[in-house]
């Protein structure tokens, strides 16, 4: 077996899991980052999109933008500034009654300010899985994870059961690792043995989510009657916010690009018919036809989009927190963590808590070995 005297697995490249694995490999230890998907991100992550006619479109289609307050976080994002990887976004919001019609409670001052990624949403977390000592394998999923008590050592297994290495620690800062979701989005049984973590699993065990469908728009011209870069929904059933995403800094202006996301209750009815497999092309088409509907219904002369595409986010949003006081779940005999936004608070200010936190508890005691 390799020697595994440093080396710890991260799994999940969202904003958790990345400040987790950049703050490990500053503090000397090895660290192999695992993602299922194509890139960095999660919820930060950018969606790239082409029209027919071979227009290259970007998108944040997940978090529009995040604030902080903690002294710890604030500092990251000055270093992150100072790279330029996060600007501010200097934009009013509000809301928009879709009964009266009519913007309601629109800021008067920045009570706290806004801060985006640059060019885009997963700039940070792409730059910080490029870090030295953290080496990033993207496209590839954990479906086994097993404790070796005659080595003390972990070993990671893909979906297909191909090795993954060894290791003396690991993090995951995905959900569906203690969760039976993975069953039934991957067909494949849960990659822990909960009962071997029973503190752990108690409280991991089916956190409930706040399902989200984003249909990202874009269009020739401005919406001229929108004088918002960004709101949220009264009185709608079906869409919860909206955001100019052509508006952040450091975005192309070749068009205005738009990001809605439904409400919640909205999502849950859809997937109540279609089930939690990824999506059929049918229905997204039908679920972009109905939000678009939706934004039309504002009255505020939407115009027709040249480009309109759907994404569902199926358990992206945790709608409780698992962890508030200690940050992190922690075993420290077997050197597992497991950080989140669901950990603290369901946002980036809490996911980046939750990785620090995580990153903390591993680094003492691997430095002890």
């Amino acid at each position: 077996m390799a020697n595994v005297a440093a080396k710890v697995a991260v799994i999940g490249s969202g904003i958790s899991g990345a400040v987790c694995a950049s703050t490990l490999a500053k503090n000397g230890i090895s660290v192999t980052l695992f993602e299922s998907g194509r890139g960095p991100g999660g919820r930060m992550s950018q969606r790239r999109e082409m029209t027919e006619d071979g227009r290259e479109l970007h998108f944040d289609h997940g978090v529009p933008y995040f604030s902080a307050k903690n002294p710890d976080v604030l500092k990251l994002i000055c270093e992150w500034q100072s790279k330029g990887l996060v600007a501010e976004w200097k934009e009013k919001f509000a809301t928009f009654d879709c009964d009266s019609k009519q913007f309601l409670d629109i800021e008067q001052e920045d009570l706290e300010k806004k801060y985006v990624g640059v060019p885009g949403m997963n700039s940070i977390c792409k730059s910080l899985c490029q870090e030295p000592g953290v080496q990033s394998r993207f496209g590839v999923g954990v479906g086994r994870l097993e404790w070796l008590d005659n080595e003390d050592s972990w070993s990671l297994m893909g979906l297909n059961g191909e090795s993954l290495g060894y290791f003396k620690g690991v993090v995951t800062s995905d959900k569906s690792t203690f969760s039976q979701r993975f069953t039934n989005v991957t067909g494949k049984p849960v990659p822990i043995d909960m009962e071997k973590f029973p503190e752990i699993s108690l409280k991991m065990t089916e956190i409930p989510v706040n399902p989200c469908f984003a249909l990202m728009l874009a269009f020739e011209e401005p919406l001229t009657e929108i004088p918002i870069r960004g709101f949220s929904f009264k009185s709608s059933k079906v869409l919860h916010q909206a955001f100019c995403d052509s508006s952040k800094p450091g975005r192309s202006r070749n068009s205005e690009r738009w990001v809605l996301h439904s409400t919640a209750e909205y999502a849950q009815d859809v997937i109540a018919q279609t089930g939690l497999q990824k999506p059929s092309s049918a229905t997204l088409t039908k679920v972009a036809e109905e939000l678009f509907q939706e934004f039309q219904s504002t009255k505020l002369s939407i115009s027709q989009a040249f480009f309109k595409k759907a994404h569902r986010w199926g358990s992206a949003f945790p709608a409780i927190s698992v962890a508030e006081n200690e940050k992190c779940l922690w075993d420290a005999k077997k050197r597992l963590a497991v950080c989140g936004d669901f950990c603290v608070s369901p946002n980036v200010e809490g996911a980046i808590i939750s990785g620090l936190a995580a990153a903390a508890k591993c680094s003492e005691v691997l430095c002890r070995l």
